[in-house]
């Protein structure tokens, strides 16, 4: 299968590398089906491609990956929707921002996390309501920014 994207032209896909939203994302809930694609080669980003409007695509990077204490509290109803249990292999992406021409400045939407059933390749963005997790977490730490976390440099 193939779709036209705006970002990066043609691209091909397998049906099993859909992930379907059944609620959407935020914003985009008329978005029900995604790809996660390769930023580049040993990049730790991803982008999360629409196909139902290939003009939307979404910066996301594994949060473990610059806030290793990062473990939000999942509600209830999530685990039903995604038909996750105890042992369901899962991912979990935070949505970056990048302010123009700052890189340095990126942040991540940790207040709402992308959950990924990787079996049943459900997807959907949870709501975190505990306030310990903001919507512009910095993902580099250091002088101006631009130092990148320990976890990050690891």
């Amino acid at each position: 299968m193939t779709v036209e994207t705006r970002r990066f032209g043609t691209i091909e896909f397998e049906e099993e590398d859909v992930l379907l939203f059944p609620e959407g994302i935020l914003g985009f809930e008329e978005c029900t089906r995604y790809v996660v694609l390769k930023h580049g080669e040993g990049s730790p980003f991803f982008w999360l491609q629409s196909l139902d409007r290939p003009e939307v695509a979404f910066l996301v990077a594994d949060p473990a990956g610059f806030e290793p204490e990062y473990s939000p509290e999942m509600p209830p109803g999530v685990a039903q929707l995604l038909r996750l249990d105890e042992t369901t292999p899962r991912l979990v992406y935070a949505i970056l921002s990048i302010p123009h021409g700052k890189p340095e400045q990126m942040t991540a939407n940790l207040a709402g996390p992308i959950v990924v059933n990787v079996t049943e390749r459900l997807a959907c963005q949870v709501v975190v309501e505990d306030g310990e997790w903001s919507t512009k977490h910095p993902v580099f730490e250091g002088a101006g920014g631009t130092e990148p976390s320990a976890a990050t440099a690891a």
